[in-house]
């Protein structure tokens, strides 16, 4: 193994305001026997990103954004590498949330619900050693960090993936318990609603549908690839007549909302679903109200309703293993990387600010500028 000298200080983009990153030489900490120093070779970049960006996610700031982190030990405590079981050198990916593992919540395995949960690129600048985000050189493992190894071989923007991935199969699978001949509708064909099709079809779903937007026939056409069934464009076909033909008349057993800002999709996923059958909302709308929604379908259908945040490590684990697999061309998903410096560019190129620019995955790589 070749040991690289750690530089004294980092480049790091912080959010200073919404719509506002500038990059900065950071000092880079000392590490105690239980943390560690992790060296970024690729950040994802997803839909929160834009909501951070933008502010409504109403995160403190400044603060280094960056919460899907790949990424090689470059430094480790004695204490962590035995807990972790890593060490010097490996590549890891890096679980968003980091938990207390003594509440309530995270001595029943909740641990993602943490009373006193932090979440990396959320927590402050002002917070030592303030290098809690992946939008960097190099960044910070607290010792409550979870970690998982990856496969050295993977180039980094297909290994990155880890984190759509394990949304879909926490988001797709795990939440709504999906199983072999079940019918599952993901509302949204954006990275994690890509990845619900992959998760979906490995638990055996009987049949698979994915609805978009006109624009999105790139990425309809990459769900139909990655196994989808059937695909809608909600701007051209009658979505809630489509799915009723689609199913019989029956409905979806399972509804993932994977779709960001829209409150549509919300209100109809009541008419997709079938009846005793289950929705899972993951795509947050910025705190808007939903119009329309009826909760007496709720009651007369007894549809099951279920809140999902972020990934835990089962989830991971899923998709780290599936990628290493290599069964699936999830390579096809990722369609730029961009440097460090071009991180803004990599937020709006994603959210379709850029004219002529159409972005499925995409992530930033530091020491590319």
């Amino acid at each position: 193994m070749i040991s690289r000298m750690i530089p004294s200080k980092t480049l790091a983009m912080v959010q200073t305001g919404p719509r506002q990153l500038e990059p900065r030489d950071l000092p880079i900490p000392d590490i105690s026997e239980d943390s560690a120093l992790l060296r970024i070779e690729a950040c994802g970049i997803c839909g929160s990103d834009y909501e951070q960006y933008e502010g409504v996610l109403r995160t403190p700031m400044p603060a280094i954004p960056g919460h899907e982190p790949l990424g090689v030990i470059a430094k480790i405590g004695d204490r962590a590498a035995a807990r972790w079981g890593v060490d010097q050198g490996d590549r890891v990916a890096v679980e968003t949330m980091l938990s207390c593992r003594f509440c309530g919540p995270c001595l029943q395995g909740r641990y993602h619900l943490c009373r006193s949960r932090r979440i990396y690129s959320y927590i402050p600048l002002s917070d030592e050693p303030g290098l809690w985000g992946s939008y960097a050189e190099y960044m910070y493992l607290d010792p409550n960090s979870v970690v998982h190894k990856v496969d050295p071989t993977l180039p980094p923007e297909v290994a990155v993936m880890f984190n759509p991935l394990g949304a879909g199969f926490r988001w797709a699978v795990e939440i709504p318990k999906t199983g072999p001949g079940d019918t599952v509708l993901i509302l949204g064909p954006g990275q994690r609603g890509l990845m619900s099709i992959l998760a979906a079809r490995e638990a055996g779903a009987g049949k698979i549908i994915v609805t978009g937007l006109e624009a999105d026939a790139n990425k309809l056409a990459l769900a139909r690839e990655f196994g989808a069934d059937h695909t809608i464009d909600v701007q051209n076909e009658v979505t809630k007549k489509r799915v009723r033909e689609i199913t019989d008349g029956v409905g979806a057993d399972i509804v993932v909302d994977v779709s960001s800002y829209a409150t549509d999709p919300v209100a109809e996923a009541l008419d997709y679903v079938a009846p005793g059958g289950t929705i899972v909302l993951a795509g947050v709308k910025g705190f808007k109200p939903i119009p329309d929604f009826i909760s007496d379908k709720i009651v007369m259908k007894e549809i099951t309703i279920h809140g999902a945040i972020g990934v835990t490590s089962t989830g991971y684990q899923s998709a780290i293993r599936l990628i290493e697999s290599r069964r699936y061309p999830v390579e096809k998903m990722h369609t730029h990387d961009f440097s460090l410096r071009d991180a803004e560019l990599a937020i709006q190129t994603l959210a379709r600010e850029i004219p002529g620019e159409e972005s499925i995955h995409s992530c930033l790589k530091p020491g590319t500028d």
